[in-house]
């Protein structure tokens, strides 16, 4: 079953539930994604990752949103906004340990130096790839990229 699929299965348990707060959210959340696999001049078909991309970004939005809500006074507000961050989070892979991404980033490394490629920091790309693949949405691109970066300048 895709996330898309689950979430359309979920706006049923939650209605039956009667859990407003879930059904609420899941509904605007699957709003956004067929706005976006609507937008632009040919409608598309959002996959999992593309999925997973979209539903990190809604819940950074919202995580964001309660800690305006904080600032300015308003902790219901901003209670409600976390607790929808915290329900679309649920539906995200689990986030991978930083010692996790650095044994990829590692193993990769090895794999390529094994295969003769003679890295360096021309070679980036050539490690950021395969190891973009396997942590896809499960840790933050700019500290795995920050990360490869420091191994190649160690090279």
């Amino acid at each position: 079953m895709s996330l898309k699929e689950q979430l359309q299965a979920d706006v049923v348990a939650h209605m039956k539930a009667g859990n407003k707060t879930a059904l609420t959210t899941v509904r605007n959340v699957l709003g956004e994604i067929t706005t976006k696999e609507k937008s632009g001049k040919t409608p598309v078909e959002l996959d999992d990752a593309q999925t997973t991309a979209l539903l990190q970004k809604e819940a950074a939005k919202r995580r964001d949103t309660a800690r305006i809500y904080t600032e300015a006074g308003e902790s219901e507000r901003a209670a409600a906004e976390t607790a929808e961050a915290e329900i679309i989070e649920a539906y995200l892979p689990q986030p991978l340990s930083e010692s996790e991404v650095a044994e990829i980033v590692d193993t990769t490394i090895a794999g390529l130096k094994a295969d003769g490629v003679e890295l360096s920091m021309r070679q980036m790309g050539a490690v950021m790839k395969p190891v973009t693949e396997k942590v896809a949405g499960r840790y933050d691109g700019k500290a795995v990229s920050e990360m490869v970066r420091g191994r190649l300048a160690q090279q």
